[in-house]
């Protein structure tokens, strides 16, 4: 057995404590809805989840079931039954990876296509959902996962079945496992509703204590020197982490949720403000599951604790930009207030039959007091960042010549908004998101071709060979093919793009106001940029230069936090504001070819620091300059969008100026509002983006 092979001991494991207490409650009451992992990378996260799968309890299933019923409980509706005489077999549960990179058909299943072909008939070939069923489904990195798979398998992780319908397929077979995702946060978010359907989250790093990161050095060099040996070393405090599994799988039925804990539980997702019912019925069941894993009869205040703990952090979002989690003084402040809540409930019960208990875990209990608790303290650092009351200056542009203060404290921006769809032209062939118009794998079949697409277009490959069947000298069901008659399937789907914002942060712009809702304008684009799969990036020019504040990347919610804390002030080099646009163009094209750009410019026009920052050459030949910059830059064939941020009863149009020699259009800042203005933009005019 080589290292490769192997699975590390989930004993074996140093620290991570809450991430093994959450997997090991997951497999109490799989119920719970999983497990969502987030850390940095090369934290053993993909090591424990593996570990987890030995500690599962064995199952019994149908001898020959591709879905795997149980052998004492068939599924009625399993597409290979019905099973009348069960023969069963009993192997170790599952787990079933799913790759970054699979299609829907992987993991769905599809229409059995060698069947179809060869015999004439409609068959289901299952997919990972069913391979997973009583077992665990696996998904590292999903965070970078298509959006539609992942709306797929949580589905399925909810109603515990899949169904399918595609091809004249109509399935449903029982999908019953245990759910868990890992994730590294610097490449990307999940969005909020896709972290609301993870029963539990945990947070990973690697430790700072030495002795600990010794440890694991040491033991992860013995497990490569000699795998067997090591696992041998370790096998026995596994089986005991069995035995204590299947032992509180057997209690957790009868574990007694009492009233007091549900309207303690109640409190708690009242004072944190959660949305929807999910927070309340996870944090039972969770409290339910420990409760059994320490052999309890009953829960008790410590069990809710653990249970919120694990279930609220990635709940109290209000925001896709906020940091999930909640500090140690935020919980204890709301397990104090949920207490008095509790206490209130056992002394005036509220009117009416106490039988509004939700699901069956547990005893029925009536919801919590109205609004219960307070909210917890708000952490200083939120979204809303330094107002900077008293810091700023008063309004108005600061002279250009450089008399008025050089740099303001950032204003707080103005409330974001559903942004407008801004589209780059054309078709692309760019990583899947919800942007512009792409060829795709997974979207929707538009045409079908003998050359170009992806997988087999089964009616017009079937159409084309049908008329010569005679001549071929067809004699059973089957089809007779030829090369000739296959047709590939076309299809469309949506493609996430480089959205690069170039923010003008000179004195021209600093008037508090304006750059309070230019700010709240980026803030809204970066949240529809979030929402549609993008990549981001962020240029900002004042003073003397430009600088790349922020390098395109997927972390959308970096770059939301260096336009809170963005400073004004100074003269406008527009100029090198487009070259050095330009230049992070041509360096993210030899990168990623595929992922098409999109410019978005937010300027007044005005310049007047020339190329190169010579100080006494005049606002006439800094925008010359800036032009030309703005020419040079259409010759990257990026889409563009400027957006006009000038304001006042008379303008120069210096905006409109730009966007004729970029190539792109102009929209004044109310108009990137969706809500102003019915319609889609689109982000150049025309035909496709021109090629560099």
């Amino acid at each position: 057995m080589t290292a490769a092979a192997a699975r590390y001991p989930f004993s074996a494991v140093v620290g991570h404590d809450d991430l093994r207490l959450a997997l090991v409650l997951n497999a109490v009451h799989p119920r719970i809805g999983g497990v969502l992992v987030r850390g940095e990378k090369g934290t053993a996260k993909s090591t424990v989840v593996r570990a987890l799968a030995a500690l599962l309890p064995a199952v019994d299933v149908v001898t020959g079931c591709r879905f795997g019923c149980a052998a004492g409980d068939p599924d009625p509706q399993c597409p290979d039954g019905p099973h009348t005489r069960v023969q069963g077999q009993n192997r170790p549960a599952q787990l079933v990876e799913l790759p970054v990179g699979a299609t829907e058909d992987r993991l769905i299943g599809s229409l059995d296509l060698e069947r179809a072909l060869t015999e004439g008939v409609r068959a289901f070939q299952p997919g990972l959902l069913a391979a997973a069923h009583r077992g665990v489904l696996y998904v590292d990195e999903v965070n970078l996962l298509h959006d539609h798979l992942v709306d797929l398998l949580l589905d399925a992780a909810a109603m515990g079945r899949a169904h399918i319908e595609r091809e004249g397929v109509s399935v449903s077979h029982a999908a019953s496992f245990l759910l868990v995702g890992t994730m590294n946060p610097e490449e990307g978010e999940l969005r909020p509703q896709l972290l609301d359907r993870f029963g539990l989250t945990v947070q990973v790093s690697a430790s700072r204590e030495v002795a600990t990161r010794t440890e694991v050095v040491r033991r992860r060099l013995a497990f490569e020197a000699d795998p067997e040996g090591f696992a041998d070393r370790w096998a026995e405090a596994d089986a005991d982490l069995a035995g204590s599994i299947a032992a509180a799988r057997g209690r957790v039925e009868s574990v007694v949720l009492p009233d007091s804990e549900v309207r303690r539980i109640s409190a708690l997702c009242a004072s944190f403000d959660v949305d929807g019912m999910r927070a309340d019925l996870v944090l039972a069941r969770t409290a339910i599951a420990h409760a059994a894993w320490r052999g309890a009869e009953a829960v008790a205040e410590a069990d809710v604790e653990v249970a919120a703990r694990l279930a609220l952090p990635h709940r109290r979002r209000r925001d896709p930009f906020d940091e999930p989690g909640m500090s140690e003084d935020q919980l204890q402040q709301a397990m104090s207030e949920a207490a008095e809540q509790a206490d209130d409930g056992d002394q005036d019960p509220p009117d009416g039959p106490d039988d509004g208990g939700p699901d069956g875990d547990g005893p029925d209990g009536g919801g919590g007091p109205d609004g219960g608790g307070g909210r917890p303290p708000e952490d200083p650092s939120g979204p809303s960042g330094d107002s900077g009351s008293g810091a700023v200056p008063p309004e108005g542009d600061p002279d250009e010549n450089g008399t008025a203060p050089k740099e303001r404290s950032p204003a707080a921006p103005e409330p974001a908004f559903r942004a407008r769809l801004l589209e780059v032209p054309g078709v692309g062939d760019g990583a899947p998101g919800r942007r512009s118009r792409s060829r795709s794998r997974t979207g929707r079949t538009v045409r079908s071709s003998t050359s170009d697409g992806s997988g087999i277009h089964l009616q017009s490959t079937l159409a084309a060979a049908a008329p010569h069947q005679v001549e071929r000298g067809r004699t059973g069901p089957g089809l007779v093919l030829r090369g000739g008659d296959v047709r590939r399937a076309v299809r469309e789907g949506r493609e996430g793009n480089l959205v690069l914002f170039a923010v003008d942060a000179s004195g021209s712009m600093a008037a508090r106001e304006r750059m309070s809702a230019v700010s709240g304008a980026v803030l809204s684009l970066l949240l529809d940029a979030y929402q549609r799969r993008d990549k981001v990036g962020v240029v900002t020019f004042r003073g003397e230069g430009a600088e790349l504040a922020l390098p395109p990347t997927n972390s959308v919610d970096v770059a939301a936090a260096r336009m809170r804390g963005l400073r004004t002030g100074g003269r406008t080099p527009l100029a090198d504001g487009l070259l050095k646009t330009r230049g992070v163009v041509r360096t993210e094209r030899m990168r990623d070819p595929q992922r098409r750009p999109l410019l978005v410019l937010l300027t007044d026009g005005k310049a007047t620091v020339p190329t190169g920052g010579s100080a006494g050459s005049g606002s006439r030949a800094a925008v010359d300059d800036a032009l030309r910059a703005a020419g040079l830059l259409a010759g990257t064939g990026a889409a563009s969008v400027v957006v006009d941020c000038e304001s006042g009863a008379v303008r120069l149009g210096l905006a409109g100026r730009l966007a004729a020699a970029m190539g792109g259009s102009c929209l004044r800042l109310e108009e990137l509002s969706a809500d102003s203005v019915a319609g889609v933009v689109r982000a150049a005019q025309g035909g496709d983006a021109r090629a560099a």
